[in-house]
């Protein structure tokens, strides 16, 4: 009994000094909690919203202040001209927009005023959803205007989703699936790059080349990336060809967003090369802990801005997030490069930076 008491203090020694599996155990429940808690939500928030009333009369202007006033919506921007309506979505800031028709109160009376609700269909769930939120306001506006005035007005309201008319899911699900799987399988091929030459013993070699740290990371990278060249190609003639996604922006502008994002995700799984011992803490981290932050905080499957603050500030470090909104503008609204400059600014500032650490984390001698 005593030496099997002494065998299972051993085995908790072992567990309680690997950092990895302590991390496992204890962070990850809790992470994933937490996530699972807050970010995974039907519940829609902070609906940013945009009008455009012209001749603004007292009616369109209390059916504006429903919407300021109510919880789950934003009034960010009123729209000036009818040609601001085509570029109110390209910012990425506005979801929403309330277009009034001239003479609103004056057509209301005679039972012909309209309200057309305008989305992002390049989310179709959200602006679906955005939609029937906005419908729900307009509505029980009008129904207790009805019950206070007999000559109460008569409102039509029309639903349009812009880039997306049929509202198909597969244009909000596939550029976050490509993000998805561009990060995990780049990170998680180019993750056991240098941790492989440790447990082989054939990280002597390297460090005996005349080649400086940066060049034998970059000599790494150079295979990967030209497989995952070749694979992010695939997946975009997949996405456009079988299910049908349109590619409405420029063709090099897509290949050159998705070529950045790969080299982001191989630099990645570089320095998470650096960091373990063994390439089995490499697939873990590289796969486990950046999937589920991926999926859930991407803006992937749950619309960031319903996610509580402290969250939304956490998933600006998310490579997805970034990655995918441009994905997104680039594929379905056909956005040029000055509408992603600062997705595009964020995916080379996190590659730079994320290279950077990886090159001061090489260890220029072999731990032992």
């Amino acid at each position: 009994m005593n030496r099997f008491l002494k065998f299972v203090h051993k085995e908790f020694l072992h567990i309680l000094r690997d950092k990895v599996t302590m991390l496992i155990l204890f962070a990850m429940p809790i992470v994933m909690t937490v996530l699972f808690s807050y970010a995974v939500s039907s519940e829609v928030r902070n609906i940013n919203t945009a009008v455009y009333a012209p001749g603004r009369d007292y009616l369109s202007s209390q059916i504006i202040e429903e919407f300021c006033a109510h919880k789950y919506f934003s009034v960010k921007r009123v729209v000036d001209s009818p040609s601001e309506l085509k570029t109110v979505f390209d910012d990425g800031e506005i979801s929403l927009v309330l277009v009034f028709d001239n003479n609103f109160a004056e057509n209301a009376a005679r039972s012909k005023a309209q309200i057309q609700i305008l989305t992002d269909g390049t989310e179709a769930n959200s602006a679906a959803m955005y939609a029937n939120y906005a419908q729900g306001v307009i509505n029980g506006f009008i129904s207790r205007y009805n019950h206070l005035d007999e000559s109460a007005p008569v409102v039509s309201v029309s639903v349009r989703m812009l880039y997306n008319p049929s509202g198909k899911s597969e244009y909000n699900f596939v550029p976050g699936v490509i993000g998805l799987m561009l990060l995990l399988i780049n990170a998680m091929m180019s993750s056991v790059a240098i941790v492989r030459e440790k447990e082989r013993g054939t990280m002597e070699m390297l460090l005996a080349s005349p080649l400086p740290p940066l060049q034998i990371i970059l000599a790494k990278t150079v295979p990967y990336f030209s497989i995952s060249s070749v694979i992010t190609v695939m997946i975009l003639l997949f996405a456009r060809f079988v299910l049908g996604v349109p590619v409405a922006g420029s063709i090099m502008l897509l290949v050159s967003l998705c070529l950045i994002y790969v080299f982001l995700a191989l630099s990645l799984g570089i320095l998470i090369s650096t960091l373990v011992k063994s390439q089995l803490a490499a697939m873990l981290i590289s796969g486990m802990m950046l999937m589920i932050p991926t999926m859930l905080l991407s803006g992937m499957m749950f619309p960031i801005e319903s996610m509580p603050a402290i969250l939304q500030w956490i998933s600006s470090v998310v490579p997805a997030r970034w990655f995918i909104a441009a994905l997104r503008k680039v594929m379905i609204q056909g956005a040029d490069i000055t509408l992603i400059a600062k997705e595009l600014s964020v995916l080379v500032g996190m590659t730079a930076f994320i290279l950077a650490a990886a090159v001061k984390k090489f260890n220029v001698r072999i731990d032992i």
